[in-house]
């Protein structure tokens, strides 16, 4: 199957009703990934070995797939509960001084602060107050002394939808300190080199498609050096179950595990990234940018402020509109059927490669049947 068409396909499952726009928060399941889950359910309802094993290979694939996605070794991978999890091996096992912004999302800002209080003085937030929320490297060489032992930061801004330059981040700490990602709100929907980071956490209940409990994160060889798997339960030794005896945590990136995975939410995940691996990342990002774009020209349109990016490369699949009254706004778009995120003096509206036109349109007539003077300050 050739990968345009791969592509259509993809764009095909995208079989919920007209309105959602809410992808940032949420991804309702994809048909493949329902579709697993009841086959899955039946293979575990069997009890026979066969059956079982079938759905443990999917924690094999699952990783595999994750490891194509960053183009990282597939041992470097591990599944975790979430994304928050994968934070928590991450920063409870560091010392020194950890850079990350005062606006980011709670799994980094609140994990980062909880660890902190759990080291007794061996490991200290460095918090930054970037312009607009937005880690640049400027931000970030600014807060660098020698104490600083890792950045932390969100891939994409969850607020406003703001992409940071990975590699520009990389090159400022340098090749000493950690660089730690939360790749929630941008793996499988833009390339980017992931590579240059040591620590990459995702889930895949927003634009994979696939549910709660998938996460994953992936431990390079500098952070397995670095990071304590001080949370490493007896699923991270690395071999069989232990019974009379305290083994080591394993050498590799199983170290930071602590029971055996869920095997429908793995299941899940598996499928998720597949389906995102076989449409193409390439031609998902192509899609996202062309219906983000349509969405800033409606708001420019109906006279609507945007605190999100509008360089392609500054941005992935989050609009932010700032109107000057968003509670009408937000009624407006809710009594039409468009489900966003009200946050604060915000919409958050988040489309995804296969939104459809029909979605779009409702967008523009419901700010337009709601009125402009209602929501700007005319």
């Amino acid at each position: 199957m050739s990968r345009v068409s791969a592509f259509d396909d993809f764009l095909a499952t995208f079989d919920g009703e007209p309105g959602y726009l809410n992808w940032a928060a949420n991804g309702p399941l994809s048909p493949s990934v329902r579709a697993e889950v009841f086959a899955d359910a039946d293979l575990l309802g069997s009890g026979r070995p066969s059956s079982l094993a079938l759905v443990a290979d999917r924690i094999v694939q699952a990783k595999q797939t994750a490891a194509e996605l960053l183009d990282v070794p597939s041992e470097e991978l591990t599944v975790q509960p979430s994304a928050t999890h994968g934070l928590m091996h991450a920063l409870f096992g560091l010392s020194g001084s950890v850079i990350s912004s005062s606006a980011e999302f709670p799994s980094i800002s609140l994990t980062l602060e909880r660890a902190a209080q759990a080291s007794r003085g061996d490991l200290s937030p460095r918090w930054i107050d970037p312009q607009d929320g937005h880690v640049t490297p400027e931000a970030v060489a600014e807060a660098l002394d020698a104490d600083v032992t890792a950045l932390a930061v969100s891939h994409v801004d969850f607020r406003t939808g703001f992409r940071a330059d990975l590699t520009a981040l990389r090159e400022v700490i340098g090749p000493d300190r950690l660089l730690i990602v939360d790749a929630v709100q941008s793996l499988g929907i833009i390339e980017a080199d992931y590579t240059v980071a040591d620590v990459v956490v995702g889930h895949g209940y927003k634009w994979l498609r696939a549910g709660r409990g998938t996460g994953f994160a992936r431990f390079s060889p500098a952070a397995r050096d670095r990071i304590v798997p001080v949370l490493s339960g007896f699923g991270g030794v690395g071999g069989p179950l232990p019974v009379d005896e305290l083994p080591a945590p394993a050498s590799d990136a199983s170290a930071y595990t602590v029971n055996a995975p869920d095997q429908l939410a793995v299941a899940r995940l598996a499928v998720g990234l597949s389906d995102i691996r076989e449409a193409g990342v390439v031609n998902v990002e192509g899609a996202l940018a062309a219906h983000v774009d349509a969405i800033l020209e409606i708001a420019d349109r109906h006279g609507i402020p945007v605190r999100s990016p509008r360089d392609r490369t500054r941005r992935a699949g989050i609009v932010t509109l700032a109107p000057e009254h968003p509670a009408p706004l937000s009624a407006a778009l809710a009594n039409a059927g468009i489900v966003a995120t009200t946050r604060g003096d915000t919409i958050r509206v988040a489309p995804h490669a296969g939104t459809s036109d029909d979605t779009l349109r409702m967008l523009d007539d419901a700010i337009a049947s709601a009125g402009n003077e209602k929501f700007t300050s005319a």
